[in-house]
């Protein structure tokens, strides 16, 4: 059975106290609340994730990832940080392929391929996100941009490599926007995701894969969303912010 997780995204929010303080509390009504089949996994600014690791050392339950990693392993490289260095913080998670990552610092396949290469030789999982524009989906050609991201990323690895990486789908046109694609929409793709994962692996593989939804998941929405045969989760982002609706949104897994 695969595994449903609910990953927070915090995104480049939240000084270093306020982090610390919103952790605890996520991590305490986890433990208060949350089933043990539940994974969730908080992805940080990277001045955070060593405190909170060793908050979450001892939980089942909670994880910690970062938002990014350099492509490089080390060298003179100012204001990177290496997929190394974030592994020696505790993280076990790393968020990679990002809609923002794309479009504000011009990540595209041909690196990411890297970065997710890095990752993996340094233990990190990475959650990938794949995702169309709101001129992609109109265009009407969404499914070949959807099935070139993944081909040019992720399907170079070895099936034991690709067990490693947990796949988020996220509409681009639906991040930060307030709009949210239907459960349907949403499963539609999901199902795509997991047929394109069977013909370059095989149906096993698909099967154990976990593909999370990404774009504007929250407490209201996730029940209908997560109910979807194939959306094994969530990539949260602005109600990561707020323990109580991401705990919320948590608790929607089945």
């Amino acid at each position: 059975m695969r595994k449903k997780i609910v990953a927070g995204n915090w995104k480049m929010n939240l000084g270093y106290e306020e982090g610390i303080s919103l952790f605890s509390e996520i991590l305490n009504m986890v433990n208060d609340e949350a089933r043990g089949d539940q994974q969730v996994i908080v992805c940080s600014p990277f001045i955070h994730l060593h405190h909170i690791a060793k908050q979450s050392a001892n939980s089942a339950v909670v994880s910690v990832g970062a938002q990014n990693i350099s492509q490089h392993d080390a060298g003179a490289y100012t204001g990177e940080v290496s997929a190394k260095q974030v592994k020696s913080t505790g993280a076990d998670y790393v968020i990679l392929g990002h809609s923002e990552r794309r479009a504000y610092f011009a990540e595209d396949e041909k690196l990411l391929e890297i970065k997710v290469d890095q990752a993996l030789k340094n233990r990190l999982k990475p959650i990938f996100c794949i995702g169309e524009t709101k001129e992609e989906r109109e265009a009407g050609d969404f499914w070949d941009v959807l099935s070139k991201q993944l081909k040019e990323t992720v399907f170079h690895l070895s099936e034991e490599e690709f067990k490693q990486v947990v796949l988020a789908y996220e509409p681009v046109w639906a991040i930060g926007t307030g709009l949210t694609a239907t459960p349907e929409q949403a499963q539609e793709v999901h199902a795509f995701i997991r047929n394109e994962i069977a013909n370059n692996f095989d149906q096993e593989t698909a099967d154990a894969t976990t593909i999370l939804y990404g774009g504007s998941c929250n407490p209201k929405n996730a029940p209908d969303l997560f109910a979807q045969a194939d959306i094994d989760g969530g990539l949260i982002g602005g109600a990561s912010l707020k323990s109580r609706d991401f705990v919320d949104i948590i608790k929607v897994l089945n």
